[in-house]
């Protein structure tokens, strides 16, 4: 079975706003991008459409090549201390010449949209609540449960390690009881370790890493990977077209997980903003 990601997120939307339409105070969404990346030009619009369509307030900046480390550290300064941001995200990759670690660590943990705050992984990581989880990854688990993929005693393999992606649906993975294994570009004999998994969830970036002969019957598997291909079609790491017809659930590329990566991105806005507004709420 085909996992439809449009049709859960739009579900999450749906319910997202309708929360939001009950506030008295709209909660409020700041998005910082300092690069010249166009996929990420892209995902900005896109996070700026949602936001808009369900009454969030977005404020977008939008920077060149001079912009200075000094100046994008004042600004979040600036969004920690305003009451009406509950939420700041930066779009990754940042210009070379900005430090993305002291950037991401001077955001207000309570204010990370994203997740990537290390309060916030280090939460995750000790079993602790977040006060914000990764976006791309709470949306696996919520793909998973919407489908209700059994996930407590199986053995899920996560192929990628990335801060963003790979170490956190790890953790998250085992917080719901599966037994995890973490592998990468330096894991030997991959086929040894994607054969035994019950769920596999592959983020990579290297299109069509994981081939039929590969996976065991009757497996879910979850691709992460996105790789824009010279004709414009985007790929995912799976063989899509020869592993649908071994596993039992599969997510497409695009239309599986990347919705998910938007929706949870709203809720955990909302979440945050209900986190700072307790007690007016």
């Amino acid at each position: 079975m085909i996992i439809d990601g449009k049709k859960v997120a739009f579900s999450l939307l749906e319910e997202i706003k309708e929360k939001i339409d009950k506030l008295n105070k709209k909660p409020g969404l700041a998005v910082i991008l300092a690069n010249d990346d166009a996929s990420s030009k892209v995902y900005v619009a896109s996070k700026e459409k949602h936001s808009i369509a369900l009454g969030l307030k977005s404020s977008v900046y939008r920077f060149d090549k001079s912009i200075t480390q000094g100046k994008l550290i004042s600004l979040i300064h600036e969004l920690n201390e305003n009451p009406d941001i509950n939420g700041i995200l930066v779009q990754l990759p940042l210009f070379e010449h900005l430090d993305e670690r002291e950037i991401l660590e001077i955001i207000n943990p309570k204010k990370d949209v994203d997740g990537f705050h290390p309060v916030n992984i280090g939460r995750l990581y000790s079993g602790l609540k977040p006060y914000a989880v990764c976006c791309t990854p709470k949306g696996i688990i919520k793909l998973l449960k919407a489908y209700n993929i059994e996930i407590e005693g199986k053995n899920a393999l996560v192929i990628g390690r990335s801060n963003i992606v790979g170490k956190p649906v790890a953790s998250l993975l085992t917080n719901e009881n599966a037994t995890v294994t973490l592998a990468h570009s330096k894991t030997k004999k991959l086929k040894d370790y994607t054969k035994k998994a019950d769920i596999i969830v592959s983020a990579t970036g290297h299109p069509k890493l994981i081939t039929a002969d590969m996976v065991k019957k009757g497996a879910v598997v979850i691709d992460v990977g996105i790789t824009r291909q010279f004709d414009g079609r985007l790929i995912g790491d799976v063989d899509f077209e020869k592993v649908k017809d071994v596993a039992s659930y599969i997510t497409p590329v695009p239309g599986g997980v990347g919705p998910m990566t938007i929706a949870c991105l709203m809720e955990n806005t909302y979440e945050l903003y209900m986190l700072q507004n307790k007690r007016q709420n």
